[in-house]
């Protein structure tokens, strides 16, 4: 709870862990940015936020940033099912969503439920009545064809600590639990394009970083590079089961302001 508590008070995101890795960003394609914007700042109550050009919003824990543009599909159906995020009621979120025409879908906890955005990206809001902020981001739920393999992966590659979270093979980083679903079949579609299209982690010495996973064989599908128009430096690169990450410094400082 701690580590919430000092999103909230720092307006910030959180401080690295070990290898200086904190949960960043979610990049999102939205076919319809007024509706997202409605959904994430007037219903869940989210902070508006702009980098540079590019729109979003922000709250304890995380930014979201909006592209313009109609997704491919979902979440559902992608290796990332869905985020999660925690909140101190429920009740009023219903209320809410339900109202703007939402549909609230219960879970089997009582203290849960599942909710999809405009464009589809899947909500978990788990109720914590002890939490010191009306609403703070919690978790990525992965549904992977091996858990323990994609929990050894971001455990090896940014630093994560690798527990359970309830029934869930998990990774823990500053800001996000990760959290992973072993399913049959083949791979599910890749995140680059759906309505999730990558997720982002904030890296304290980003480019030594990246120098550093280039020599465990990682590789980069956008190399480390500064962006001065934006403020941050970035680089991307693409998991062994499709999810897109953006690496990022500096996002840190943009969303503190």
């Amino acid at each position: 709870m701690s580590t919430i508590l000092a999103a909230a008070l720092l307006a910030q995101l959180l401080p690295g862990n070990g290898s200086g890795v904190s949960m960043g960003h979610y990049h999102l394609n939205v076919s319809d940015p007024a509706a997202t914007r409605r959904f994430w700042v007037e219903i869940m109550g989210a902070s508006p936020f702009q980098l540079a050009t590019i729109e979003g919003v922000k709250f304890p824990g995380a930014v979201i940033l909006f592209k313009s543009g109609k997704p491919s599909g979902p979440t559902v159906g992608s290796v990332i099912n869905h985020i999660g995020v925690t909140v101190q009621s429920l009740k009023p979120y219903a209320g809410k969503l339900t109202a703007a025409g939402f549909v609230v879908e219960p879970g089997t906890n009582p203290k849960q439920f599942m909710v999809n955005s405009p464009d589809g990206v899947r909500v978990e809001l788990t109720e914590d009545d002890a939490a010191p902020v009306t609403m703070a981001n919690h978790h990525i739920h992965w549904n992977v064809p091996s858990a323990k393999d994609a929990q050894a992966w971001y455990a090896t590659n940014f630093g994560a600590v690798p527990g359970m979270r309830g029934k869930f093979v998990a990774a823990d980083l500053p800001g996000a639990n990760l959290s992973f679903t072993q399913t049959d079949g083949p791979l599910l579609a890749p995140t680059k394009g759906r309505a999730l299209d990558h997720i982002g982690f904030e890296v304290k010495n980003l480019a030594e970083f990246c120098r550093q996973l280039e020599a465990k064989g990682i590789k980069f599908d956008v190399p480390y590079r500064a962006v001065p128009q934006l403020g941050i430096s970035i680089a991307f690169l693409t998991d062994p089961w499709g999810t897109y990450i953006e690496l990022t410094e500096g996002l840190e400082k943009a969303a503190a302001h």
